[in-house]
């Protein structure tokens, strides 16, 4: 054999660039995100065909790159930042914060919470607006009342807050426990809704 059979064939860099940039524009993206302004800071909304799977606290989170390189590893790498695809979360987030929507209308995507997890987010998203809750009646109404510490650590992984209300869940006695947004978040949201005063 001689060497010119065993070279790979040649190619050019630009037309592999524009054939990545083809099968990127006719390739359906798995996972659409956008950024969302609001009064407790920035947040990484990203959605799939299913509902919206995450709301992500920017500035907790690492920021945006660091959000979306984890919602690549979890849900799929195939993503578009394609804010008209999330307008209804934006328009149900502004409603919310002017105080004029109680509950979200929204599809939700459940699939980066476990089994118990999405029992433990459920039941939180059952709570009223303006209403709180603890640990160990979330856990009880998640069908086990003894597990109130997976059931906090399972609001700490809550990927959807503000959308499903863990900050309306306190600790036994009323103190207020952890937020995934700050602790200061967590009292900014419950004034909103009238559920703590001063």
């Amino acid at each position: 054999m001689t060497e010119d059979r065993l070279a790979p064939p040649t190619f050019d860099p630009a037309d592999a660039a524009a054939a990545a940039q083809r099968f990127a524009a006719s390739a359906p993206a798995d996972v659409h995100y956008a950024l969302v302004d609001s009064p407790v800071g920035r947040l990484v909304a990203a959605a799939t065909p299913r509902g919206l799977a995450t709301l992500s606290y920017e500035d907790f989170n690492g920021g945006v790159d660091a959000v979306l390189d984890d919602l690549a590893v979890k849900l799929s790498p195939r993503m578009l930042e394609a804010p008209g695809r999330l307008d209804d979360v934006r328009r149900e987030l502004d409603e919310y914060f002017e105080g004029r929507r109680r509950d979200f209308d929204l599809k939700i995507d459940w699939a980066l919470a476990s089994d118990f997890g999405k029992r433990i987010l459920k039941a939180t998203a059952a709570i009223p607006f303006g209403q709180i809750s603890t640990y160990g009646k979330v856990a009880a109404q998640a069908g086990n009342p003894k597990a109130s510490r997976a059931a906090g650590r399972a609001l700490g992984a809550n990927p959807i807050p503000i959308v499903v209300p863990c900050h309306r869940v306190l600790r036994t006695g009323g103190a207020l426990g952890g937020y995934g947004g700050g602790v200061a978040t967590k009292v900014w949201l419950l004034r909103l809704e009238g559920a703590l005063l001063g």
